[in-house]
């Protein structure tokens, strides 16, 4: 089994990528933001954590954290960025490294994925056998955010910048998919890169 790490700049088609895999490959597939959520779930560690970092009123009324609370006073405070960083993650890779074990034993699977804009940064790079980067060009990524999730030029701009450049994708990544033409042509490139492996109709 293979655990390979998937990553790559905001529009650049990873989920489109991702459902393609887990449709035609024996797979099981993370989101390490959905993984995170589960994570800050009310009685866990992590809630503890964030709750006597941020203090007890960052969860609303119904216990669960308040996430656009939880975003002001980490963008108030630099320093508490990392620090919660430093509470999710660890938790993050631990539920992982559980669900790999877990797979490899009932050996079904032939494909681990993970994925992440934040992976590499995250340091995943350490626990993964691959690490694809999931490319598009910049006019592409800003076009498709325009038309699918209505995002102003200002606003892509901004995440833009705040995410890793091509060229520090491409050092660190073993693989690169682009994404940039045809859905088509994307999916020829995994199914020659995942030819070892079985196949799904």
């Amino acid at each position: 089994m293979k655990f390979i790490g998937i990553t790559g700049g905001v529009g650049a088609g990873k989920s489109k990528i991702l459902a393609y895999i887990k449709k035609h490959y024996l797979c099981e597939i993370y989101l390490a933001d959905e993984v995170a959520h589960l994570m800050k779930q009310p009685g866990t560690e992590c809630y503890k954590g964030i709750l006597a970092l941020l203090g007890q009123d960052v969860a609303g009324e119904d216990g669960q954290i308040d996430r656009q609370v939880m975003a002001e006073r980490i963008f108030a405070d630099s320093g508490l960025l990392e620090q919660v960083n430093e509470i999710i993650h660890p938790a993050v890779k631990l539920f992982l490294t559980k669900r790999l074990e877990d797979a490899k034993n009932r050996g079904n699977v032939e494909l681990f994925f993970v994925e992440a804009a934040l992976l590499i940064e995250a340091g995943y790079g350490a626990m993964v056998d691959e690490m694809w980067y999931i490319y598009a060009r910049e006019e592409i990524r800003r076009k498709r955010l325009k038309l699918l999730r209505g995002y102003s030029e200002e606003k892509i701009s901004q995440i833009i910048s705040h995410q890793l450049t091509e060229e520090r994708f491409r050092e660190n990544c073993d693989f690169v998919i682009d994404n940039s033409g045809s859905f088509q042509d994307s999916c020829l490139q995994i199914d020659r890169k995942l030819e070892a492996f079985t196949w799904q109709e």
